[in-house]
């Protein structure tokens, strides 16, 4: 009995021709282009929070520091960057290429009580963490109205 070797991006390739299919992009966290590829890549996000502050990680392993601007504006966070193509070198010749490249933009809006003066960004070993501090927001007190 021979052994075939599952490939499944040979798969969803296979299956891109299909109209039922043209969500996969999307799903993936690709969106559409006008570059050679036909797509474009968006980094994977994650949120969560403390009880100080809201963070912010995006996956963006291979993209330089400098490559990556962070902006506050009307209450939304926006992560730009781009990924460049690694060129070959040597005698180097690509056989299979998964990775994306080109631009990115990943937007999402901050909740009210994000402090957008404080809000702070580091890249370390491909991630990239965003850490917005939360307002100090005073606590509701009940206060009794008496009736005239």
């Amino acid at each position: 009995m021979n052994m075939i070797r599952w490939e499944p991006f040979r798969e969803l390739s296979d299956l891109a021709s299909r109209p039922f299919v043209m969500s996969f992009p999307r799903w993936m966290g690709l969106q559409g282009s006008n570059n050679d590829s036909g797509l474009e890549w968006a980094p994977a996000v994650d949120i969560s929070e403390t009880d100080n502050e809201y963070l912010v990680r995006a996956d963006l392993p291979a993209v330089k520091r400098e490559h990556v601007k962070v902006a506050v504006e009307d209450d939304i966070l926006t992560i730009r960057g781009e990924r460049k193509e690694v060129t070959e070198q040597n005698n180097e010749r690509c056989k299979c290429r998964e990775t994306m490249t080109g631009s990115f933009t990943r937007s999402m809006q901050l909740p009210d009580n994000a402090d957008l003066s404080s809000v702070r960004a580091e890249s370390k070993d491909g991630v990239l963490t965003v850490h917005i501090r939360k307002k100090k927001v005073e606590k509701s007190r009940a206060i009794e109205i008496p009736v005239q």
